[in-house]
């Protein structure tokens, strides 16, 4: 039997269904974490499903025969349609799939190799009009609006304006540092990538159009979560709402920008854990997720 139309089904689940049900709940925010997690292998469920779902479009099956080649010749189509060769089903077995992945690689590399080429132009500026601060560990920048931001990767650097470092106390200058340090420490640079190839490839699918926006959304909601942990919730509100209006370079991570007003209700409202039911079933979601589609093309054998 062909796993096709079962693996399409699924696809439209991951891709259509999944993200709208966690856009409308109220735990991602909460679990910041694992939720990146969870879209994450949403993605990966969704490129292995269209792979898989290539490659059985173009396998032999006892009732597509050679593809769908074999289906219009079965049907009668003699004169129209050659014998398929099976052959050529196997390679098209072969390429569909490895397109589909190599797609998907070929963008990963492409978006980190860009913001890898901006971000050393950027440092490479930075070396010129900046000053290195040993107190801060960071690139002092002379700017008149306070700013902070991080260019992760190799040769990591956390830029803060020097007016960030006027306006702020030391304990808020240090909290935003610290919100900079989650960043880099994190590799955050190369999850976005991850969700930026997806959306890259799969554009037309919901999940893709969503998981760029939502990932880089949950970054920065974990690195708020780590400045929290040695700062209070009014210190680094704060402190947010001095930066919210920074913008940064391409490639680099900021406090501030277009994701602050939403962050600064986070911070300054009730704090509530996800219930544990509900971040296991999360957790088993993004475990399970990616194997399914494997399940699906290739059912346990029953005797």
């Amino acid at each position: 039997m062909n796993a096709a139309p079962a693996l399409i089904g699924y696809m439209a689940t991951v891709g259509v269904v999944a993200p709208r049900l966690i856009l409308r709940s109220s735990w991602p925010h909460r679990a910041p974490a694992l939720a990146a997690v969870v879209w994450q292998a949403l993605a990966l469920s969704f490129a292995i499903s269209a792979a898989l779902t290539a490659y059985h479009l173009a396998t032999p099956t006892e009732h597509l025969h050679t593809g769908l080649l074999g289906l219009l010749h079965a049907c009668g189509l003699h004169a129209n349609v050659a014998r398929p060769d099976p052959g050529m089903a196997q390679q098209l077995a072969v390429a569909l799939p490895g397109t589909v992945m190599l797609a998907l690689i070929g963008s990963f590399a492409l978006h980190v190799l860009r913001a890898r080429s901006a971000r050393a132009r950027h440092r490479d500026a930075l070396d010129l009009v900046g000053r290195h601060s040993e107190h801060l560990h960071a690139t002092v920048l002379a700017y008149d609006a306070p700013a902070a931001y991080c260019l992760p990767g190799w040769r990591s650097r956390i830029v803060v304006s020097d007016a960030a470092v006027e306006l702020l106390s030391s304990e808020q200058l240090d909290a935003v540092l610290e919100h900079e340090r989650a960043h880099v420490a994190g590799r955050h640079h190369l999850v976005l990538a991850a969700a930026e190839a997806f959306a890259s490839v799969f554009r037309w699918v919901p999940l893709a159009r969503h998981i760029k926006e939502q990932t880089a959304l949950l970054l920065e909601m974990i690195a708020d979560d780590r400045a929290l942990r040695t700062h209070s919730h009014a210190v680094f509100a704060t402190a947010m709402y001095e930066m919210a209006a920074a913008t940064t370079p391409r490639g680099a991570f900021a406090i501030g920008g277009h994701t602050a007003l939403v962050r600064l209700r986070r911070v300054l409202g009730p704090r509530r854990a996800p219930h544990p039911v509900l971040r296991g079933a999360a957790a088993a979601a993004a475990v399970i997720a990616p194997v399914l589609p494997l399940l699906l093309a290739c059912p346990p054998s029953l005797g």
